[in-house]
């Protein structure tokens, strides 16, 4: 049995929290694997968060933020990340997954997210030059990366949620140098997928993965991402 939480703030109306599920579900009976999940409010990550996420096997950061805790939203990263959970954010989860890495590992601690906090001193997450929202682009994968060897080809078509935010490409090469490693670009070189390199599975994507269960398609993300769970 591989327990997943899925870290954000349910609303049956995001299109994205209705899919997650199903994707689960598809890979889950893909792999033969016995998957459960449960959604985890992020307020609730605010105090004991250890505790809480302790008995899970996975953890998703999941679209549709800004969430009710964004200290919550981080907490729960940070654990996935210093105990080695398997984690993948998708949209919002990755937005916090960049400014979780830059706060704690690299001692950026002013790192803010530009909906969240307009006047932030350091926006690591900023407006987007145009608008990707419901919209499919291709993306090029860095070769050799994990989430490369993971899809099993260098080049891939996805669609976003609604997204209006991504990485400030001014802090891209301190990520980097840091080990959070940009492995997927758009057609114009924009950052979309990143990864930690001295990780399992840390992954974020800017795009939502788990769309693809509306096509009743297995993604080999959320595959990988549940059997380096059960590993």
């Amino acid at each position: 049995m591989i327990r997943v939480g899925l870290i954000g703030d349910y609303d049956q109306e995001v299109k994205a929290h209705e899919a997650i599920p199903l994707s689960i579900e598809l890979a889950a009976n893909d792999l033969g694997y016995q998957v459960d999940f449960e959604w985890i409010a992020t307020p609730s990550l605010e105090q004991d968060f250890e505790l809480k996420l302790a008995n899970y096997q996975a953890l998703w950061t999941v679209p549709a933020s800004p969430y009710a805790s964004m200290q919550g939203a981080l907490n729960g990263i940070r654990f996935a990340r210093e105990h080695q959970v398997p984690f993948l954010g998708t949209c919002g989860g990755f937005q916090h997954m960049i400014i979780e890495f830059a706060r704690n590992m690299m001692g950026l601690y002013e790192a803010d997210h530009a909906e969240e906090n307009p006047g932030a001193s350091l926006m690591l997450v900023a407006p987007l030059t145009c608008s990707v929202s419901e919209k499919t682009h291709t993306f090029r994968l860095t070769s050799g990366s994990k989430v490369a060897t993971f899809y099993g080809k260098d080049e891939i078509t996805e669609q976003y949620g609604i997204c209006n935010y991504g990485l400030n490409p001014e802090f891209a090469p301190l990520l980097e140098h840091a080990g959070m490693r940009i492995v997927g670009v758009d057609e114009n070189g924009e950052t979309r997928i990143m990864e930690l390199y001295q990780h399992p599975f840390f992954v974020g994507t800017l795009f939502q993965p788990e769309r693809s269960a509306f096509n009743k398609i297995v993604h080999p993300l959320i595959k990988a991402f549940l059997q380096i769970a059960m590993k």
